[in-house]
C-alpha cells in the first residue's frame, strides 16, 4: 500500500512540474488553407505538404495530408507527385509520420496550428512556409509565404493560389 502512494505522489509532482513548462511557451503559428472545389468530371482530394525552409538549412516538414488509410500503405506511392516537397524532404521520410501525417481534406477552409515544439525550435531568422498541393487527374501548385521567426502576435503573411489551392495565410499568436 505504501508503494502505491509513493507512485501516485511522484506522478503528481511530475505533472505539476511539467505544467508550467508547457504553459511558458505560448508562441504558435496558425496556417489557414483554402482548398477550392473544382468543377471537373473526376475530382480527387489533393495531397498537400506543408514545410518550412531557411536558406542553408534542411527543410522541415510540418504536415502531409494524403490517403494514408489505403491498404498496404499504398497511398504513399503518390506522395512523390508532390514534387517540390518530395525533393526537399519527403523522400527521406518514413510514412505514416507520427505527428505529421493527416488525411486528405475536402474542399473548404482548413486551419491548423503549430507550436514552437512542433516547428522544431527554429532558430531566430527569416524562413519560408511552403504549401504544395497535387491532385490525381489534376494539377499541382506551390505557394510560398516568407516569415520571420519568432513571429510577433498579429504578424503573418498571405498567398493566393490559382487552381489547386485558394487563399493561404499564416498568423502568429
Amino acid at each position: 500500500m505504501q508503494t502505491s502512494s509513493r507512485l501516485i505522489l511522484t506522478a503528481g509532482i511530475g505533472a505539476t512540474l511539467a505544467a508550467p513548462a508547457l504553459a511558458a511557451d505560448p508562441m504558435a503559428m496558425d496556417v489557414t488553407i483554402a482548398i477550392p472545389r473544382l468543377k471537373v468530371a473526376e475530382y480527387h482530394k489533393p495531397y498537400v505538404s506543408i514545410w518550412v525552409e531557411k536558406a542553408g538549412a534542411k527543410a522541415r516538414t510540418v504536415a502531409v495530408w494524403y490517403d494514408h488509410d489505403m491498404k498496404a500503405n499504398e497511398g504513399t506511392k503518390w506522395l512523390r507527385d508532390v514534387r517540390q516537397w518530395w525533393r526537399a524532404s519527403g523522400r527521406a521520410m518514413r510514412f505514416p509520420a507520427n505527428g505529421i501525417t493527416g488525411a486528405t481534406r475536402a474542399p473548404g477552409t482548413h486551419k491548423i496550428s503549430f507550436t514552437r515544439a512542433q516547428l522544431g525550435a527554429l532558430a531566430p531568422g527569416q524562413y519560408t512556409l511552403l504549401i504544395e498541393a497535387a491532385r490525381e487527374v489534376g494539377g499541382r501548385e506551390l505557394l510560398r509565404i516568407p516569415f520571420n521567426w519568432p513571429g510577433k502576435a498579429g504578424a503573418g503573411g498571405r498567398a493566393a493560389g490559382a487552381n489547386e489551392l485558394g487563399a493561404v495565410s499564416i498568423s502568429f499568436r
